[in-house]
């Protein structure tokens, strides 16, 4: 069995078990979240697809960790002109475990 879902602006296929890294979710590391945002659920043969969303549908995950991704270095040059910019961005995550799917 897995599922699509929506979170973060981005899509993800997950199963029961997978551990994923999303945008920053709200909540502490343990706590329960669910996430109703579920495009498509598939067991099996039966596939349902929704228009967006499924009606009904949630994953229910656990919050992992809170963090920071590896540091992603811009640096912005102007030829000529002594225009030197160096800038840096750590995006926050979250790491889910998918725990259920359910219709």
């Amino acid at each position: 069995m897995y599922a699509v879902i929506k979170t973060g602006g981005k899509q993800y296929q997950v199963a029961p078990g997978d551990i994923l890294r999303v945008e920053k979710l709200a909540g502490e590391v343990g706590d329960t979240v669910e996430l109703e945002d579920v495009l498509l659920v598939a067991e099996d043969m039966d596939v349902q697809v929704g228009q967006p969303r499924v009606d009904g549908a949630r994953v229910t995950a656990t919050i992992r960790a809170q963090g920071k991704a590896k540091k992603v270095l811009v640096f912005k040059k102007k030829r000529r002109k002594g225009y030197r910019v160096m800038r840096g961005h750590r995006q926050l995550y979250t790491a889910l475990e998918i725990k259920a799917i359910n219709c």
